[in-house]
């Protein structure tokens, strides 16, 4: 009868940590200004592959993200706050391994920061509204923009047409 007491209170204990964390989460998804949040709040809301490459401005290996070759049509919204950034129309194959886009969605939906990182001069993609590590920006894309928005799959969640 004890042992049956014990295992009935953790299966309570635990429950009502997962309702916490799941309450928790709800927050953090409203909370209105996202560029504020903390550490500890993206490591709850993002996966840990998203928060390696989001937050801590990781790279997937190439020819592994779920969008690399993909032929979906839609709009790809940032994983970390669901800004708008890409359409599929201007998405194209470059042959790198990582989706490419010639042109976002709004100019002011990212910011282009200069990275001199790995001895590289490279121009780094952000998303505007959280500051989500997306991937990088190279001048030797197709018409009629000529730009090459390197971005990482994890970066990005497709909403489909």
């Amino acid at each position: 009868m004890k042992q049956l007491i014990f295992i009935t209170a953790i299966i309570i204990i635990k429950a009502s940590l997962c309702y916490s964390q799941t309450e928790d989460l709800k927050k953090i998804n409203k909370t209105k200004d996202i560029s504020q949040m903390k550490d500890e709040d993206w490591k709850k809301k993002l996966t840990a592959e998203e928060y390696d490459v989001l937050r801590q401005k990781g790279t997937e290996q190439a020819f592994t993200g779920k969008y690399w070759d993909s032929h979906e049509t839609g709009i790809f919204y940032c994983a970390g706050c669901e800004l708008e950034l890409f359409d599929s129309q201007t998405k194209y194959e470059s042959g790198t391994g990582w989706p490419s886009f010639w042109d976002v969605v709004k100019k002011e939906n990212i910011k282009e920061i200069n990275d001199s990182s790995h001895g590289m001069a490279r121009t780094e993609v952000v998303c505007a509204r959280c500051g989500g590590h997306l991937g990088h920006l190279f001048p030797d894309g197709p018409k009629p923009t000529g730009k090459r928005y390197c971005i990482n799959s994890v970066s990005l969640k497709l909403k489909k047409k």
